[in-house]
């Protein structure tokens, strides 16, 4: 499922590129909000930690996909 980055609320799973590859993070919080963009800290894990946590950026009008939260067999 797809949501404009506009949308995008804390506790949000996202896929996102981070920590050099493309992985499903959750939204720890909104640090700015621009006309043209919106940069969200994100984190690798839970419970958060700050090694697993990166700043990602999009444009207010992208589309960025939502996270499966089906387990993996």
């Amino acid at each position: 499922m797809n949501i404009q980055a506009l949308d995008i609320k804390v506790g949000d799973r996202i896929l996102a590129y981070c920590k050099g590859r493309m992985q499903a993070c959750t939204v720890q919080r909104l640090l700015d909000s621009t006309p043209n963009n919106i940069t969200l800290k994100v984190s690798t894990c839970v419970p958060y930690r700050e090694s697993a946590s990166c700043v990602v950026q999009f444009h207010r009008e992208a589309t960025v996909e939502l996270a499966s939260l089906k387990a993996r067999s």
